[in-house]
């Protein structure tokens, strides 16, 4: 698919033109994205001669789609679908680090209705779950949490809802359960409909990147001094965010509509700064152990070089 559309990704929106270079973005509406929004608000961007582009979707999935098919430069995705890719031998790189989860500071839940009979991984043997995108990384740690706790993961019958639906569809009993990060997790929380039952991302592994930045490997290749740029300042805004969550909040309260007070409660994203493999090699490990790809492969070759 990605080879097929190299010829379209090899030129950027607003190639030809004079700088600064446009750049079409897009990513799930949830805090990993907050650095761009900062890096647009504040200028960022453009002093590193780019004029970024920010969109919402709904999936990971879905935006390596629109990254395959020529609608964005660079996406954000949860790290699972970049790996499933890159393991069918489509030509795909990371290009900067988003979020990173961490078990000591959990951005991440598993919920159920309040009056749900599901206590135990046991209890979730052959129920309905709501994942962002199947084979993301709520599929791969919710089957993690399964088997870690006594449950069997191939049991799950796994369902794709966006972002805004996952609280509203375990509320009603559509599904039975659901995983998802912050904002959401505390918009859950505030839900006296659901009740957390787990942090399943932490069954994957303590510390490990959870969301990246991508585009095309033809594409990287041949606009190396945009990646560049994007990547330089992408790093110097998630320093920014780190250590400025008050200030950000109200950007990522507007791109997710979620409001501010809600925004100020949750767990913050540890926002990454460089692309170390150590803590992409422990999501490769787990979806070759889950055959989820055929088997693990050396977390640098996905790395631009």
């Amino acid at each position: 698919m990605l080879g097929a559309t190299a010829a379209a990704l090899a030129l950027p929106r607003g190639a030809g033109a004079q700088t600064p270079t446009t750049l079409a973005v897009a990513g799930v509406p949830e805090d990993s994205i907050t650095p761009v929004l900062y890096g647009v608000q504040s200028g960022l961007f453009k002093r590193n001669g780019l004029d970024v582009q920010v969109s919402p979707e709904r999936s990971g999935p879905a935006i390596t789609a629109g990254v395959a098919g020529g609608a964005y430069q660079i996406g954000k995705s949860s790290i699972t679908p970049l790996i499933q890719v890159h393991a069918k031998g489509l030509p795909i790189v990371l290009v900067a680090a988003a979020g990173l989860y961490s078990s000591t500071a959990p951005i991440d839940g598993m919920f159920v209705r309040i009056d749900s009979p599901v206590k135990t991984a046991a209890d979730l043997n052959g129920k309905t779950f709501g994942v962002y995108g199947i084979g993301d990384i709520y599929t791969i740690s919710a089957r993690a949490w399964m088997e870690k706790n006594g449950g069997d993961p191939n049991s799950l019958k796994f369902v794709e809802l966006p972002i805004s639906a996952m609280v509203e569809a375990i509320a009603t009993g559509r599904i039975d359960a659901g995983s998802m990060n912050e904002p959401a997790v505390q918009v859950a929380l505030l839900n006296p409909k659901l009740r957390l039952l787990a942090h399943p991302l932490a069954a994957v592994a303590p510390r490990f990147l959870y969301t990246a930045w991508f585009a095309s490997t033809a594409w990287a290749t041949t606009h190396r001094p945009a990646v560049d740029a994007f990547a330089r300042a992408l790093r110097e805004a998630a320093i920014y965010v780190n250590a400025h969550h008050a200030e950000t909040a109200p950007l990522i309260s507007a791109f997710t509509s979620v409001d501010i007070a809600t925004i100020n409660k949750m767990e913050r994203v540890d926002q990454g700064t460089s692309l170390d493999p150590k803590l992409i090699q422990p999501v490769i490990d787990e979806m070759a152990k889950s055959k989820t790809i055929p088997t693990a492969f050396d977390a640098r070759d996905l790395l631009l070089h």
